[in-house]
Order: structure tokens, then C-alpha cells, then sequence
């Protein structure tokens, strides 16, 4: 896999930043959480005068080998189908891109289906769908650098458009499973408290869903009892959630702002966070979902979102409803008087 090379930020930067926050014609910390984001948005785009432009939202699609074993209880075919549905405007994440502003790329990275004639559907397919990770690894090494460079070079097309903040949804049924898996063990916790319902399994289907996991990862330990990060990630991994992992780390690479949605997206960022520890400055974690083991996850890589709807959609719907939330704490520091402008005594 190539080297990112994320740029750390200079903090001799910080203490102006926080002047002007504290300038501000308000008391001293009292627009809480939007101060927090001015600060990191600031020392992102090494500004302070810090600017949100050309938003991109990348929706990338691919099945799971895994999903033939029964783990979801939605089929595989619901993938393909969403897919041409999101390329109509009828989908969650189209509704909330065109709320907000987001251009929208539907990517097609490793979909169990011929999307290649739909007008809408970017085609970056890998192969149609990955290998079940019960029996074998779910992608080659050179389908994992493959599909991270997918992601690096998605990146490039916002780039070039002017975009400086990156949006990152998914789509692709059982990837709930990956996610669970690289959760366990990625963090030592249980794999039965990082199993949740995904798209709606009842008690019996998410034991059987344990079940299946349960004996992929014994499998996987026995034939490689240190494995390294990279091995974990092409073993159990899908073809969207790598683009994902390749394009939060180039982003970085441009000081962009990554946001990061729910459950999947969460897993994508653990991992990336466990590739280049510095990719962590640039991603704001927008939403706590439903799904089991998703505020373990944040917990492990010490996130706070911002949201918490319950929204188990994926799609990047999550990160988008957050969207006007890191508007308004670029606009604080922008548009706000201080005090000395609006001739008001500081009261702190």
C-alpha cells in the first residue's frame, strides 16, 4: 500500500485562534461545541479565517461474500437495486445532498451486479462483490492496494472541483459484519457486544449472525495468530469500506475536513486512524447510531459526535444532517462581531 503522507498541524497557530474565539462578542465558552470545531476546522485549513467550499459527498457501493451465509436480512440484491435508486433522487442521502449542497458521486467499487450502462453510477468495480471471509480472505493484497487507490483518486476529482470537505457514505448489505469484526479485534472487546441487528435482525438472526463471525474469526486467529492491521483489514474488509480507508487518508493528505458518519464509516476511520494516527486531526465524528458496538468504537478511538438521531441508514445520512452544525461553527468565527468592533465591554 502506498505511504500517506498527512501533514501534522503547526500549532504556533493555536493560541491566535483561540484569541479571536474568546473575542468573540459572547461569554467565554459559551457556544460550547462550536467553538471546538472553529478550532479544529482553523488549524485544519491553517487559517483564521476558515472556509467550507464545493462539499463532496462520495457514496460508494460493494457486496459482501459474507452476506451468503445469512447475516443480514436484507438479500444482496437490495445493494444494485438502491444503487439505481440513489442515481433517480430518491434516496436518503440524495435528499440531504440537495438540502445541503453536497455534489453527489455514486461509485460502484465491488457491486454483485452490472451497473456499468446506468447514467449516474461512477464505475470503479473492483470485481462483484468480495470472497466469503468464512473461507477465504475477502480480497487479494492486490485487490486491497486496488481499491485504495479507487479511494485516493476519488479524492483527486473533488479536489480538482475545489472541494475542501469530504463526505463519505456507503452502501453494501452484511457490511455490518466486517465492521463488527475489525471492532473485536481492533479493540479486544467481546465479538458478541460488538454484533448488532444491522438492517433489522431479531434475537434469533443476530445469534446466528455471531454464530458465522464467531467461527470466521476463530479460523482467521488459528491460521494467523499476529496478523498485522493491513492483513485484518483485506481479510474481512469490503471493497467500499477500503475505498473509504484510502480516501479519508488522502484527504488528510490535502488538509481536507472528513466527516464521518455512522457505524461503517466509524470502522473505516478506526482503521484509518490505525494506519496514520495523524488522519484522526481532520475527521469530525458527526453521529452516534443504534447499532451495537458503535459507541464502543468512538469510545476506542476517543471520538464525541455531534449527533445522536438513532439513524442506522448508512449512506453518509448521519454526517450530512451534521452539516449545518460545522456551517454555523465557521460562520461564529467569520461572520461574530468582537468585542472591540461592537463596543461592548468583555464580560468574562
Amino acid at each position: 500500500m502506498r505511504d500517506f503522507k498527512i501533514p501534522s498541524f503547526d500549532e504556533t497557530l493555536r493560541p491566535s485562534i483561540q484569541e479571536k474565539i474568546d473575542n468573540l462578542n459572547k461569554p467565554k465558552g459559551s457556544l460550547g461545541r462550536l467553538e471546538d470545531l472553529a478550532m479544529q476546522i482553523c488549524m485544519i485549513q491553517q487559517t483564521l479565517h476558515p472556509a467550507l467550499s464545493n462539499p463532496c459527498h462520495l457514496l460508494l457501493g460493494g457486496d459482501h461474500g459474507i452476506e451468503r451465509e445469512g447475516v443480514s436480512v436484507s438479500p444482496r440484491e437490495v445493494t444494485w437495486q438502491q444503487m439505481i435508486n440513489f442515481t433517480y433522487g430518491g434516496g436518503g442521502v440524495n435528499m440531504f445532498c440537495r438540502q445541503h449542497g453536497f455534489r453527489l458521486r455514486i461509485v460502484d467499487v465491488g457491486v454483485d451486479y452490472d451497473l456499468s450502462s446506468i447514467p449516474g453510477i461512477i464505475d470503479r468495480k473492483i470485481a462483484r462483490g468480495t470472497r466469503n471471509f468464512l473461507y477465504e480472505p475477502a480480497m487479494s493484497e492486490e485487490e486491497f492496494d486496488q481499491v485504495i487507490e479507487t479511494g485516493v483518486s476519488l479524492v483527486d476529482e473533488c479536489i480538482a472541483e475545489g472541494c475542501n470537505i469530504l463526505c463519505i457514505g456507503e452502501m453494501g448489505i452484511a457490511n455490518t459484519s466486517p465492521s463488527s469484526i475489525w471492532l473485536h479485534l481492533f479493540s479486544q472487546i467481546p465479538l458478541k457486544d460488538c454484533i448488532g441487528a444491522g438492517a433489522g435482525l431479531d434475537f434469533s438472526g443476530i445469534r446466528h449472525k455471531y454464530e458465522v463471525l464467531s467461527q470466521a474469526v476463530e479460523r482467521f486467529l488459528h491460521h494467523n495468530p499476529r496478523p498485522s492491521t493491513l492483513h485484518i483489514l483485506r481479510y474481512f474488509g469490503g471493497y467500499e469500506m477500503v475505498a473509504a480507508i484510502g480516501a479519508m487518508l488522502h484527504a488528510a493528505e490535502h488538509r481536507m475536513v472528513i466527516l464521518v458518519d455512522g457505524f461503517i464509516m466509524t470502522a473505516c476511520a478506526m482503521a484509518a486512524v490505525l494506519i496514520q494516527p495523524e488522519v484522526k486531526q481532520y475527521m469530525i465524528f458527526t453521529h452516534c447510531g443504534d447499532e451495537a458496538g458503535h459507541q464502543m468504537m468512538l469510545e476506542t478511538i476517543g471520538a464525541c459526535p455531534l449527533l445522536r438521531l438513532g439513524l442506522r441508514l448508512g449512506e453518509g445520512t448521519g454526517a450530512l444532517c451534521a452539516y449545518p452544525i460545522i456551517d454555523s461553527a465557521v460562520r461564529m468565527i467569520n461572520e461574530m462581531n468582537n468585542f472591540e468592533k461592537a463596543n461592548i465591554t468583555k464580560y468574562f
